[in-house]
């Protein structure tokens, strides 16, 4: 291994031990977000897909499936449909939250407009189901199209538990499955059923997207509440702006006084934020070690990623989603 494998990040290396089949990837994702009769959806869709995001659902595709063997084309299709559903899902959710920003950019909802959002997400996910089809496993379909509804439930979920006090942590991990892990397990799934792996390998790769996912979402909960905005791509604390009940909010709240139950209730139920209320928030959730507890719970999640590894191949990708798993909470380390 060179010096420069050696400090690149996890994602880095997957991205050039995969760059032949991501290029194939990106060519299939320019071609297929192409409308003949309607210019708005290319540019819409451009406008997320070029904006240098990392790619990391379609690489977990690419390489589950080049682990376990696979040398057809079809793990191409899938690392698409990955990458259209989760941008899909990227358009709605800025609208649902009315997001100003994304990856650093001005959202597509505020360059353009609502409808243009959730209509081009639309056209996203339809054109996820026509390369699921090309692939011809009925399998990898069943499995996209259940990720795909799971998402949407989790979206609605959150909807309904993120201002509510009563929203507990297995709530919360509901909502974590639904509308993050789901499509990271979706992705490496489905690269194990493509390359006909066995049994027990599909599940382990089910079971390494699942808690990737859940911890990737813990440390994005993290961040908002202390991590810098270029590094975050949305202006620390927005979750907090938009009444959101993430893991660390949900530890200070179950171990809150009358008093701060009262604050929470206040800002998160009611909406009812003053100046200084985010810096408040931050001192209780330092009071209670609720950021403590939610770090030590992503590395428990982390872990438990990397042990589903085991049921793999050994092979040089199997390092790289191990390190991967690292690398996600090591952002809050």
């Amino acid at each position: 291994m060179s010096l420069d494998e050696t400090v690149m990040k996890p994602h880095d290396r997957l991205s050039a031990h995969l760059a032949g089949d991501m290029e194939r990837v990106n060519v299939l994702i320019r071609e297929r977000m192409a409308s003949e009769h309607a210019p708005r959806i290319p540019e819409v869709t451009a406008h997320l897909v070029e904006a240098g995001g990392k790619r990391l659902r379609p690489l977990l595709t690419l390489a589950a499936a080049r682990m376990c063997g696979y040398d057809g084309p079809y793990h191409v299709h899938l690392a698409a449909t990955v990458e259209f559903i989760h941008t899909a899902t990227l358009l709605h959710d800025d609208v649902v939250d009315e997001s100003k920003q994304r990856r650093g950019r001005p959202t597509a909802n505020l360059l353009w407009d609502n409808k243009s959002s959730v209509l081009v997400g639309d056209y996203l996910f339809s054109r996820s189901f026509q390369l699921m089809v090309e692939t011809g496993s009925l399998r990898v379909l069943d499995i996209l199209a259940n990720a795909s509804a799971t998402i949407a439930e989790g979206e609605v979920l959150q909807l309904t538990a993120a201002q509510d006090l009563r929203t507990d942590e297995d709530i919360y991990l509901k909502v974590v499955r639904g509308k993050t892990a789901a499509l990271f397990s979706a992705a490496t799934e489905v690269g194990g059923v493509i390359a006909g792996a066995p049994e027990d390998q599909v599940r382990a790769l089910f079971t390494y997207g699942d808690a990737l996912g859940i911890a990737f979402q813990i440390v994005d909960d993290l961040l908002d509440y202390g991590g810098a905005t270029e590094t975050i791509g949305k202006n620390v604390g927005d979750d907090f702006r938009e009444r959101k009940l993430t893991l660390p909010v949900i530890k200070a709240v179950a171990k809150a006084s009358d008093e701060e139950r009262a604050f929470w209730r206040r800002v998160i139920e009611k909406g009812d934020q003053r100046e200084g209320d985010l810096e408040h928030a931050m001192e209780l959730l330092a009071r209670h070690g609720a950021m403590e507890g939610a770090r030590a719970d992503a590395l428990r999640w982390s872990a438990h990623a990397k042990d589903a590894l085991s049921a793999l191949p050994d092979h040089p990708l199997r390092t790289m989603l191990s390190d991967l798993a690292d690398f996600v909470v090591a952002r809050v380390s």
